[in-house]
Parts: structure tokens; sequence; C-alpha cells
């Protein structure tokens, strides 16, 4: 009696799935990798929605900036790290989308090296000029390039930066030539701007919008497909007579590509959650960002798009970011 009821209880044993010893996702902390210094938009951004995905995944979220090379050395840590959803990649449009297309090696490849999850914000650049300039819609500054080629002064901050590539889509797109005038920084470009030593600029809207509501720049058009809710009056270039222009700074979470899709698809959930919350919007659009949530094929996607778009700008300018 004893040996059978030993026998039912091994047997029994047997039947367990072989899933009951492992250990469910997470069950240690997770790290968001932020390729840049603490304190710009990239790295609040990050100390955003950390909180909330430490409550809802139930483990502590800890972020992690690992700067340097223009954000390709933390991507290139993710891009290398274990497949096991505890390195997580605050990556953004320039970081994936614009560095691999105008470096020749940036030490990873964004199509092939990562698995996507959600996009978090959009922040939308807008185009403004100091307002000695004769212009107030995007045809009449086409007009003016054209009547004065390489007259017309752009600022930047500086040669492949969002300001600088954003100009140059402009201009590709509109078949107009600007002078490139790039400073070491967007403030400093600001600061000629708002001075009246250089005639425009392409800038996120966060840090033009203070000199905007002073009147000391003014706003042309935005670069978004839809307009800003931080500059609702403004259109955009696409409602302005360049269908299909596109073009801002957008953040989201990355992990390795060969990261299973089960823990994918639960950092994206735990992220959505976060972004539902009114507290979460309110801090984004206190920084000019707008909230976005998205599948992972849509984040994917349009990466695919941006970096087309930016090789495309690559060949026709030349421009080489080494």
């Amino acid at each position: 009696m004893f040996r059978r009821l030993r026998f039912s209880a091994i047997a029994a044993m047997l039947l367990l799935p072989v899933t009951s010893g492992i250990a469910a996702y997470p069950d240690k902390p997770v790290r968001i990798i932020v390729p840049f210094a603490p304190g710009g938009n990239i790295d609040i951004t990050a100390r955003t929605v950390a909180p909330g995905l430490s409550e809802v995944l139930g483990q502590p979220v800890v972020v992690d900036n690992r700067g340097g090379a223009g954000g390709k050395i933390g991507a290139a840590l993710v891009a290398k790290a274990p497949p096991d959803g505890y390195t997580l990649l605050l990556g953004a449009s320039g970081t994936l989308a614009v560095q691999p297309a105008f470096f020749q090696d940036p030490g990873y490849d964004p199509l092939r090296d990562f698995a996507f999850t959600s996009i978090i914000a959009v922040v939308p650049m807008v185009l403004v000029v100091h307002p000695s300039l004769p212009v107030r819609t995007v045809k009449e500054i086409i007009a003016l390039a054209k009547a004065r080629p390489r007259e017309l002064t752009m600022s930047s901050a500086g040669t492949g930066s969002n300001t600088h590539l954003t100009g140059e889509l402009f201009q590709s797109m509109a078949k107009v030539k600007f002078l490139h005038v790039p400073y070491k920084g967007t403030g400093a470009a600001l600061v000629d701007l708002v001075g009246g030593h250089v005639h425009l600029m392409f800038d996120q809207v966060s840090a033009s919008g203070p000199h905007i509501k002073a009147r000391k720049l003014r706003p042309l058009v935005v670069t978004t497909v839809k307009r800003s809710s931080f500059l609702p009056e403004v259109p955009t270039i696409d409602q302005s007579g360049i269908p299909g222009f596109e073009s801002s700074t957008y953040t989201g979470i990355a992990l390795p590509a060969a990261t299973p899709k089960d823990i994918v698809l639960t950092v994206q959930s735990a992220l959505l959650k976060v972004l539902e919350r009114r507290a979460t919007r309110e801090n984004f659009e206190r920084l000019g960002a707008e909230v976005v949530k998205s599948t992972p094929e849509d984040f994917a996607r349009r990466l695919r798009d941006d970096y087309a778009k930016w090789t495309r700008i690559r060949g026709e300018t030349g421009i080489k970011l080494e």
C-alpha cells in the first residue's frame, strides 16, 4: 500500500507543468539605459515613466545613464545585453533612426538588434523666424528663399542635430537652399536667432515656446503631421503645401532583439498603463511633449520609415557624421 502511494505521488510530480519552476518575469530590478547624460529630455522621459513602471511591474525600475558618442554607446550596450527583459533602452528617434542613417557603423543595427514596445511621447518641432523677416507663412518663406538662394541663414544646435536635419529635410522637399549656421547647442542658436543675427530655425516647441509667447520669435509651422497642442493655432507643414512632411523627436522603450515575445508584451502593457495616467500626461505636456501609445509593430514601422527618409537625405546632402 505504501509503495503504491509513493509511486502515485512521484507520478503526480512528473505530471506537473515544466514551467512551475520558472520564475515569473520580472523577479528582480529592471534597468532603463538612458544613452545620454542626466538632465536632458530623454533622461527626463525615463525618470517620468520609471516610477509607474516599477509600480506596475512590481520590481524596482532603475534609470542608468550611459551617455557618450551621441547616444551610440548606451544603445550598443542594450543591443548586446542578455535578452532577458532586465535591460531596457530609452530610445529616441535620433538614436534609433537618425544616427544609424548618417554613421557608417554606429555599433548596432536599429532594425535588427532591438525589439520594440511602444512609443512614449513626441515632441513637435516648429519653424520659427526672427520678426524682422517679412514672412508669415511657409509659402512666403519658400518664395523668399527661392528669390534669395543661400542668403537666408538657418541656425541649428550643431551639424547632425535634429534641428539641423529637419532643416535639411525641409530644403529637400521645398526645393530651397538656406545657409546653415551650426552652433554648440540649442541655447546658443536661439540666442542669436532672438538677437536677429540669423533668420530662422527649426526647434523643439518646448525650447522656442517662451520666445514665441514673448513675441520675440514668429512661428510659421510645426513639423508633425498633426497640429501641436502646445501651439494649436500654428498649422503643420503638411497642411501648408508640402504633403507628407514629418520630423519630430520621439521616444520609446526597446529591448534586445532576442527577448521573448511575452516579456516584450509585458513591458509594453506596463508602459501603456503608465501612459494612461493623467499625471503622466500632464508631466509630458509641461515639457511640450505629447503622449503617444502604440503597438510594437507601429513603433518598428515608424523607425523603418524614418531610417529610409534620413538615409535619402544623407544621399542628397552628402552629410556624414563620423
